[in-house]
């Protein structure tokens, strides 16, 4: 029910989406009436793949926090992510309020035993062959080296399940590879970082800037949520300008109009690399259950994306992988020289709970 266009994009999507897996099944949770009149008007309503699961309220995407998570509690949001924690359901997808469906998550889901908060990871499109994925990118707008520390192993953990990559690169997002460069918080990280390198815990590549993001410098680029969201929101908006700017160019005569006619398989190739909806749909990291979200701007075939990350990553069994190595990877909170003891850790203002 949420996003910017609701079940006129989520259900389109959904439909399309069980065309091209035939083994999977979905549950469309929202308000009852308006979910069968778009799968009547789509001819979908006798598809027996899907299941209706009625909610009676849903979160806008202007909802503060509290009115989501304490008032809202029979909303479409919350009812999909009960649905993950009963087993009814191996993973939920959302348009919706990304604050909101966070806090929703982490506390009807829980986070996993050592993980202080969740982080949202998604992927980039590089030079080289595959993505780099890259976290936070917006749940946790100010971080402790800790948290950074945790969202690196995360990452690691994620990208390994995923791309069957075994010791998958990290680097640490700053503004210089130099390690005299950056705040105070991500100096700690990287020595944090540096520890499990030499230890054999995690792969540490060093420092990255803003440009090896896309050169694929790192399979994993590690931030805060305040810097990672400006730079995805910044790069979905390069990738629609350079569309915008082609599109306009080849346009603007007959010559450049043949141009465009010849290098027409060239440019198609071009405009899927660069296209942003390709790469909807970003997991939730952290939780005892996965959740991904998808832009409250997302259209049908951008929101098919998302859909698609999710069955991956349940046909994958990434939340087993995730639980199993993250429990043998991640510090424990006896080790009083690389975190602090639990609960200890100041929750910033921008924690949804």
């Amino acid at each position: 029910m949420g996003g910017d266009h609701g079940c006129a994009v989520t259900i389109p999507a959904a439909i399309s989406f069980l065309k091209q897996q035939p083994d999977a099944a979905l549950i469309l949770v929202g308000i009852e009436a308006e979910v069968r009149a778009e799968l009547k008007r789509a001819k979908a309503d006798t598809d027996s793949r899907i299941t209706i699961q009625a909610a009676t309220e849903v979160v806008e995407m202007d909802d503060p926090i509290e009115v989501a998570l304490r008032r809202k509690k029979d909303s479409s949001m919350r009812v999909a992510i009960e649905t993950v924690k009963s087993g009814r359901a191996q993973a939920a997808v959302s348009a919706g309020n990304t604050g909101a469906l966070m806090a929703i998550s982490r506390y009807v889901l829980k986070t996993m035993a050592g993980v202080d908060r969740p982080a949202i990871c998604s992927i980039l499109p590089i030079q080289k062959n595959g993505p780099t994925y890259m976290l936070d990118l917006g749940a946790n707008v100010d971080c402790e080296p800790e948290h950074l520390h945790q969202f690196a192993v995360m990452g690691s953990v994620l990208f390994s399940a995923m791309e069957k990559v075994a010791r998958p690169t990290i680097g640490l997002l700053n503004v210089g590879t130099e390690d005299i460069k950056g705040n105070e918080v991500v100096k700690a990280t990287a020595e944090l970082l540096k520890a499990d390198h030499a230890a054999g815990v995690l792969n540490f590549y060093g420092n990255v800037e803003g440009n090896d993001i896309f050169k694929g410098t790192t399979n994993v680029v590690v931030c805060d949520g305040f810097v990672g969201n400006v730079t995805l929101k910044a790069a979905e908006g390069l990738g629609r300008f350079m569309k915008d700017v082609l599109t306009t160019e080849f346009k603007r005569n007959p010559i450049t109009m043949l141009g465009a006619l010849i290098a027409k398989g060239a440019l198609n190739r071009i405009g899927d690399r660069f296209n942003p909806s390709r790469y909807n749909g970003a997991s939730l990291l952290g939780l005892r259950g996965l959740v991904f979200k998808s832009h409250g701007s997302a259209d049908a075939y951008s929101f098919e994306w998302a859909l698609k990350r999710a069955y991956d990553a349940a046909a994958y069994n990434v939340q087993e992988q995730l639980s199993t190595m993250i429990a043998g990877l991640m510090p424990s909170a006896s080790d009083g020289a690389r975190t602090r003891p639990v609960g200890a850790v100041p929750i910033a203002p921008d924690s949804p709970l």
